[in-house]
């Protein structure tokens, strides 16, 4: 019968305008909802670089700015998510829409990006280099002094200078101010970690009361540094009195 339309020519009605911004605006709510997890991301690249709640405490207490930039960033982002969530799927509403989620893109994106830097940045030792395990064997005209230095983070070209010194009675001034008892310059290795275990014999003179240990990155001017400076790489002393 020609006058009964065939199964295969039937045609689904046209979507009313509603149902289209409808539809357009379920797919922004699902990239809303991507970023609503922003700073759970955010946390998982820097907990995956190494950046260990220790690390994070430190990095806070030295006010580093990627970790509060990062945070910041996240948290924006999450605001824009939620505001997306919030608007209404009209046409004038997915366009508002569309515009707060390229501004959490954006802040997702920042948060990242940041947070590498932070993460590096915080779990290097920005080369500081640091004196352990000193011990001091034996009487003062035959003594054996060893000590360690590490340093994280150092940079390619820069060096670690170590120095060891006799001082006198006020523990800063050597005793001979020409001639240092041991020194030597160490570079990193491919991972910018300086490593040194020295033990080493030492004569004390008379004059002597005890000895000072210094060491500093040297790849950034700071050779003239005071033990006491507040400088990032500032060297590393220790000084102690010899019966």
């Amino acid at each position: 019968m020609s006058g009964v339309p065939k199964r295969g020519s039937e045609q689904e009605p046209a979507p009313t305008h509603e149902e289209i911004q409808a539809r357009i605006g379920k797919r922004l709510d699902d990239v809303a909802k991507i970023l609503a997890g922003a700073l759970v991301a955010v946390a998982g690249v820097m907990t995956l670089l190494g950046l260990s709640s220790d690390v994070v405490f430190v990095a806070l207490n030295n006010e580093s700015w990627p970790i509060y930039v990062a945070s910041l960033c996240a948290i924006l982002a999450i605001v824009c998510s939620i505001v997306a969530l919030l608007v209404h799927p009209t046409r004038l509403g997915n366009l508002w829409e569309t515009v707060v989620l390229i501004f959490g893109v954006v802040f997702y994106m920042v948060a990242l990006g940041v947070a590498v830097i932070g993460a590096a940045k915080a779990a290097g030792g920005n080369g500081r280099p640091t004196i352990t395990n000193i011990k001091v064997d034996g009487p003062r005209s035959h003594l054996k002094l060893n000590f360690d230095v590490h340093a994280d983070g150092v940079e390619t070209g820069a060096s670690i200078q170590v120095f060891v010194n006799a001082v006198r009675a006020d523990l800063s001034e050597a005793v001979y101010d020409s001639v240092d008892a041991y020194s030597s310059e160490l570079r990193p290795n491919d991972k910018g970690v300086v490593e040194q275990r020295v033990s080493m014999p030492m004569s004390l003179p008379s004059q002597a009361a005890g000895i000072s240990i210094e060491a500093l990155n040297a790849g950034d001017g700071t050779q003239d540094d005071e033990c006491g400076s507040r400088a990032q790489r500032g060297p590393t002393c220790a000084r102690f009195r010899v019966p």
